[in-house]
């Protein structure tokens, strides 16, 4: 069958080089995919001719010419990688066509596209989490903030309710970062429409792990939720978690200090009462999604839903499936996924992201990408592309960095140091200038 991945970054990639090794699938297009899908074995992009790729699947005429492509082309099952598709409904508009679409419904994707929404859920089906409050008036929001920090030590975390492209989140250490932090949400307009209503959120300690999975609820039915091996994101530009947020600086799975304990927490404590709450919500839920937890003495407390698979966790934690992909995909929407068999490999992989200079910043672009195919081969790693695009038009076509994320190099070892040391070896076999990593993934 043909199989069409919506979406342009890393986890895309993954995503399409994992369907591809499926004997079932005959091609994987991309749309728009990028420089690593335009090379992948059996992958294609989608043309130029079908329009602007950043209207693409977000827009009601993006998502029309996505619905005459798939339909021309015969493709046989469509998979959503990036979040705002699912925001914007693409998943309904698909099914009202009778295509096999993998993703949550319109409605269910609040889950992620509204933190407030999200929070409301929690409490309604009793998900452990946080504790917050929401507003949407700059100065009650400051006032509940000053009391917050009246005399307490701890952060305060500062959500916009909408989605923002990875910047809705702010911890603020003291009062004055909450108030600007605020000021800018919510008077400035930063992050427009999706910071004009906030969430306040009580800081929790611990350590940070995602936990991916696949859900497979219609109204009416019993649902079914199954985890993934858990995972663990490094959000910080520079060493040691320090610096800026990022969309991900690289991530390891499994989580060695994620232990058995703190396994059956995460499922009594925040996934079975998700699914209870989705199957009374009559949620149409056939897709991916991703805890985000933190634990602390092995108790996981939910931190965010995100309503697909997880950027970069996704590239560190396919390597480990031992299971067909597509027909995962195919067991999510017929109905199947209890009896589906989630078989992982033993050992462990990293897979650290290499960024341009500057980035989370301004940072350079059209960079060429150098690859050292005889070293990189020794590693056995896989490079999974984000930012870079397949020049064709050189006399001999070659990569350009064109993002901010680059590329991860991702490794797999028979343990969590092995696959670090091949993690490393495979980004010494690539260079471009201003190439920057962290050099700790695995190891903070």
């Amino acid at each position: 069958m043909k199989v069409l991945v919506i979406g342009s970054g890393g986890r895309e990639h993954a995503m399409a080089w994992n369907l591809a090794q499926s004997a079932n699938v005959e091609t994987v297009w991309a749309a728009p995919g990028n420089g690593g899908t335009a090379t992948e074995a059996k992958c294609k992009n989608t043309p130029a001719s079908l329009g602007d790729p950043s209207a693409l699947a977000v827009t009601e005429a993006g998502q029309d010419v996505l619905i005459g492509f798939v339909q021309r082309e015969g493709i046989a099952l469509t998979v959503v990688g990036p979040e705002l598709p699912l925001a914007e409904g693409i998943v309904d508009r698909f099914r009202a066509e009778g295509l096999a679409i993998v993703g949550p419904g319109k409605e269910a994707a609040r889950l992620e596209a509204s933190k407030v929404f999200s929070k409301s859920f929690m409490r309604k089906y009793g998900v452990r989490a946080a504790g917050s409050e929401n507003f949407t008036n700059p100065a009650e929001a400051l006032s509940y903030a000053k009391k917050y920090f009246d005399g307490k030590q701890a952060p305060l975390v500062i959500k916009a309710d909408g989605l923002a492209a990875g910047k809705g989140v702010v911890i603020a250490a003291d009062l004055a970062e909450a108030e600007s932090c605020l000021s800018s949400f919510m008077k400035d307009g930063s992050l427009g429409a999706a910071g004009s209503s906030v969430v306040l959120e009580e800081f929790l300690e611990g350590k940070e792990v995602s936990v991916l999975a696949a859900v497979s609820v219609q109204p009416g039915g019993k649902g079914v939720i199954k985890p993934f091996v858990s995972a663990r994101d490094h959000k910080r530009r520079f060493d040691g978690g320090q610096g800026p947020n990022t969309g991900g600086m690289g991530s390891i799975a499994p989580v060695p200090d994620f232990t058995p304990i703190a396994q059956k927490d995460f499922e009594t404590a925040i996934l079975r009462p998700t699914l209870r709450g989705m199957e009374a919500e009559g949620m149409d839920y056939r897709g991916f999604i991703f805890f985000g937890l933190m634990v602390k003495d092995d108790r996981c407390s939910l931190l965010e839903y995100n309503v697909r698979l997880g950027d970069p966790e996704t590239q560190a934690v396919l390597p480990l499936a031992d299971f067909d992909f597509a027909g995962l995909c195919s067991a999510i929407l017929d109905g199947t996924l209890a009896a589906f068999p989630l078989n992982w490999k033993p050992g462990a992989v990293c897979a650290p992201v290499a960024v341009a200079d500057g980035y989370p910043g301004s940072y350079r672009k059209g960079d060429p990408i150098t690859l050292n195919e005889a070293a990189l081969a020794k590693t056995g790693a896989r490079i999974f592309i984000a930012g870079a695009r397949l020049d064709e038009a050189a006399a001999v076509p070659v990569l350009r960095s064109s993002g901010g994320r680059v590329l991860a190099a991702s490794a797999w070892g028979a343990d969590a140091d092995q696959a670090w040391t091949k993690a490393y070896e495979a980004l010494g076999a690539l260079s471009f200038a201003g190439m920057a990593y962290r050099k700790d993934i695995g190891r903070e």
